[in-house]
């Protein structure tokens, strides 16, 4: 059952509503004027909110703003008077999940409440849904080699601070679950995490990704939207594949990280970000500086901290513990016992040659566990036939 809040100045409407939401089990507070509604709705968690328009010295409006300007997010239904229709649409503007007219009507009232809380449930799911993935994305950085070692202190280390790092490395190597760790140890973990593939969004519309645009900025702009800049703020900002960002966004980006606002292409409002920036390379940034290709302004911007993630090829030592962990992850994920690697299978896995580092290995184990026949172990002669190591 819901826990409600009635915000309203009349005890009638206040009483009748109680008493038709009791009688369907929930829980119910009141509060008879918009600034103790606003006090009890940022103090207690509510799964619903009925508030009147028309009250005296703060009006539902007025409480709708006050609540957005809190952060509480809890579905509210106003509650309209027969003139206030034009007001009722007003609200729903602003962010109010409904309205219902007076006369109060039984059924209007809890079909209402049963689509806001079946909204907020699905919020709530959705919410469980995306730590799920968060947390399949961000598993512990496996490794117990010199190098890793490092890394990880050095995690340790910059975490909770604001510091920019730039993680350099090759493709498959970690960069990704390094920039992860240093936002799940810092004081914004509790933030969006944002990651934008510089590689993967063409040049022409990487401006628009970074800084969101205004309706009519361009022919497909039909509506405002926030770019990545704007929805990371609080949080982290992932700048993957940074080194192929073109030079017109490079001067942007420094812009933002200098000025700490971003401008919206096609609008002219300054917009203020609180934005910590990881980036991430395959590339040799000096050797693009000296070409001409990567601004050297930013790169002392991005590269306050320098961290590199070491090829698999440089870490063979952590190879049995990789493999070890990606056969407890997939074995779960496929439903299939975790069969034993024969310890010749094993040394045939550490001797290749992993250009693709890390995500190959994980491909590669991943279709060992597949192809393996059920019960035996993966041998050195399975390796062989489906591993195709080079």
């Amino acid at each position: 059952m819901a826990h409600i809040l009635i915000i309203d100045d009349e005890q009638p409407i206040r009483t009748s509503l109680r008493e038709i939401l009791e009688y369907e089990g929930h829980t119910v507070e009141e509060a008879a004027d918009g600034m103790s509604g606003v006090m009890k709705a940022t103090n207690t968690k509510f799964e619903a909110i009925y508030c009147d328009i028309k009250m005296p010295k703060m009006d539902g409006l007025d409480v709708l703003d006050m609540l957005e300007s809190k952060g509480v997010n809890t579905p509210i239904i106003m509650i309209s008077g027969h003139g206030t229709v034009e007001t009722a649409v007003q609200a729903l503007k602003k962010g109010a999940f409904d309205f219902i007219q007076k006369p109060l009507d039984l059924n209007r009232i809890l079909l209402t409440l049963k689509h806001a809380t079946d909204t907020e449930e699905l919020k709530e799911e959705t919410k469980r849904l995306r730590k799920k993935v968060h947390k399949s994305k961000s598993h512990p950085i496996i490794g117990e080699s010199k190098a890793i070692v490092e890394i990880l202190d050095m995690v340790e280390t910059v975490a909770s601070t604001d510091a920019r790092v730039l993680i350099t490395g090759g493709n498959g190597a970690g960069k990704e679950l390094v920039a992860r760790q240093l936002h799940n140890g810092s004081s914004r973990k509790s933030s969006a995490f944002i990651e934008v593939n510089c590689a993967a969004i063409p040049k022409e519309l990487i401006e628009s990704e970074l800084f969101g645009h205004e309706k009519g900025a361009f022919t497909s702009a039909v509506k405002q939207r926030k770019g990545k800049f704007e929805l990371a703020s609080g949080g982290t900002l992932f700048l993957d594949e940074v080194g192929d960002m073109g030079l017109d966004a490079q001067a942007k980006v420094l812009r933002a990280l200098q000025e700490n606002k971003i401008t919206r292409v096609g609008g002219d409002k300054e917009i203020k970000v609180d934005v910590r920036i990881v980036a991430a390379t395959n590339k040799d940034l000096q050797k693009e500086i000296a070409e001409g290709n990567f601004r050297e302004d930013l790169y002392h911007r991005l590269a306050v901290i320098p961290l590199h993630v070491p090829s698999l090829n440089d870490r063979r030592e952590d190879i049995p513990l990789l493999v070890d962990h990606f056969l407890n992850l997939l074995s779960d994920e496929h439903g299939i016992l975790i069969p034993e690697v024969d310890s010749e299978a094993m040394k045939l896995i550490q001797q290749a040659d992993w250009t693709g580092n890390v995500r190959e290995l994980r491909n590669v184990v991943e279709r060992l566990l597949i192809l393996t026949p059920k019960g035996q172990n993966i041998s050195a002669s399975i390796v062989k036939q489906y591993a195709h190591l080079k």
